[in-house]
């Protein structure tokens, strides 16, 4: 039924509103360029779609599997990620403004040049992801897992880290982008470490 919509609405404005879709399953579609406003995705599964310059207007993706999806250029506002595995997908040159992402993975997501305001992550997991050159503005993050992440260029000043695991993060030589950051005492004992300090 999706992918008619969404053939339907190319047709027309590209646009699609207050719908509710359930237990979609699809593989390598092309829904880029469309806006979705007041949409909700249920148990649906998306392989390798691209959703590329799309816009999500309180949206939400419920219990869905996103897995190795193209949300490349894409906006989000209002909308939510709950339950969700979305493994490999790519967000990168993304903004997300008062989006809410809980209970979901994102382990190896390309979340490169990203722009997060007023936002919140809670409980998820960003193992190994991409999230270089990103800016955060009035995020809030709880027990996430950015675990071996790619935060290169990004600063995280005033983010408070001190849930989440941040073991062997990728950052610069120089530790800059942490300048500022909130951390707990044992992230700063792994850190000191990796500085080359000793600690007594």
């Amino acid at each position: 039924m999706l992918e008619k919509m969404i053939s339907d609405a190319r047709k027309v404005d590209d646009y699609i509103q207050n719908m509710h879709f359930e237990n979609e399953v699809i593989t390598d579609a092309d829904f880029s360029k469309v806006e979705f406003e007041s949409v909700q995705f249920i148990k649906c599964q998306f392989i390798k779609c691209s959703f590329s310059k799309d816009s999500f207007y309180n949206v939400v993706f419920r219990n869905c599997i996103l897995s190795n999806c193209i949300f490349t250029e894409s906006y989000w506002r209002k909308s939510k990620i709950l339950e969700c595995k979305s493994d490999g997908s790519n967000f990168s040159q993304s903004c997300f403004k008062q989006v809410t992402i809980l209970d979901s993975s994102l382990c190896y997501a390309n979340c490169a040049n990203t722009v997060w305001k007023e936002s919140t992550i809670s409980n998820c997991k960003f193992k190994e992801a991409f999230l270089s050159e990103v800016k955060f503005q009035k995020l809030e993050l709880n027990a996430v897992d950015f675990q071996r992440g790619d935060f290169f260029k990004t600063s995280l000043r005033g983010i408070d880290l001190s849930d989440c695991i941040i073991d062997e993060i990728m950052v610069s030589e120089t530790f800059n982008e942490l300048k500022g950051a909130k951390i707990n005492a044992v992230q700063a004992v792994g850190i000191a470490q990796r500085l080359g300090m000793k600690i007594v």
